[in-house]
């Protein structure tokens, strides 16, 4: 990791959903405002700031991470996953934003990125996980539109084609 000295930039450079990414950061500069101002990712949103949303969520070598508490020098070498990196190489939908597609899993749209990173890493790990599991896996997640109900419909809809090998 970079020496960190206060008011000095560094460059952090990093794998963004498969391509090699780098740009200069302050030392206390979030992820968040990372990817979305100085990379141009935009698909990662800021809702709270403080972790409590869920609207931020990525993947960092694998594991999920609020990029809101996450500084951009802690990306340094790392291997970031965000919902632009969902869809095909050729942009086509994965099976988990066509189902949320199908099943009207958002309404505004603020919290399904952070939302679909989460659920495509728990389905990803327990392709076959139950409702019960769905509900339990978005409770760090708040939805002020949908009231979670397609959210659900739309993730179980996107496990049952993930078993059965078709897409939503």
């Amino acid at each position: 990791m970079p020496r960190l000295t206060s008011g000095r930039r560094h460059t952090v450079r990093f794998t963004l959903n498969g391509r090699p990414v780098s740009g200069e950061a302050e030392p206390r500069m979030l992820l968040t405002d990372f990817l979305r101002h100085v990379i141009g990712a935009t698909g990662t949103h800021v809702g709270c700031e403080h972790g409590v949303c869920g609207a931020c969520t990525v993947r960092i070598d694998g594991a999920l991470a609020r990029s809101c508490l996450t500084l951009a020098v802690q990306a340094e070498g790392a291997d970031v996953r965000t919902v632009e990196g969902l869809a095909g190489a050729d942009d086509t939908l994965s099976p988990l934003q066509e189902a949320f597609r199908q099943n009207f899993g958002l309404q505004c749209g603020f919290c399904t990125p952070g939302i679909l990173m989460s659920l495509d890493a728990l389905l990803q790990e327990t392709p076959d996980a139950s409702e019960e599991e769905i509900r339990e896996h978005l409770s760090g997640h708040l939805c002020r539109c949908t009231g979670y109900g397609p959210i659900v419909r739309a993730a179980v809809a996107a496990a049952r084609s993930l078993r059965e090998g078709s897409h939503a």
